[in-house]
């Protein structure tokens, strides 16, 4: 194997050979404003809101279980709604008004930075 992670078997054959070393980092805080009802459904999210204030917050987390810990914190810091967690692969989706999805994802990161040392990435919005 050299160091670009590829691997020749016996028949001359390239295989790719990806690894994932977690650290403590949040690699994606992201805050959809306005979506569209299908983005919704397609989700699986609640699709009775009022989309002219809704928002989608997602984020994504290593070690993946500290998306239960970022749930919390989410709930506890605004009005938002869990709309997905997953604790095998890290991934954090909350739903609520732009203004609270912002509130959420700003003290999650916070307190990844400053509590638990992580490597938090920039929140951005589309």
């Amino acid at each position: 194997m050299d160091m670009d992670g590829l691997l020749q078997d016996k028949n001359g054959k390239l295989r790719i050979v990806q690894e994932l070393v977690p650290g403590k980092q949040i690699t994606i805080a992201h805050i959809i404003a306005n979506p569209d009802k299908i983005l919704y459904q397609k989700l699986g999210l609640d699709p009775a809101v009022d989309y002219s204030k809704a928002a989608i917050g997602i984020v994504t987390v290593s070690p993946a279980e500290t998306a239960i810990i970022l749930g919390d914190i989410s709930i506890k810091s605004s009005g938002v709604e869990l709309g997905f967690v997953d604790r095998f692969s890290g991934t954090l989706i909350v739903t609520g008004t732009v203004s609270e999805v912002e509130a959420a994802l700003n003290a999650l990161v916070d307190y990844s930075r400053d509590v638990l040392g992580f490597a938090c990435c920039t929140i951005t919005k589309t």
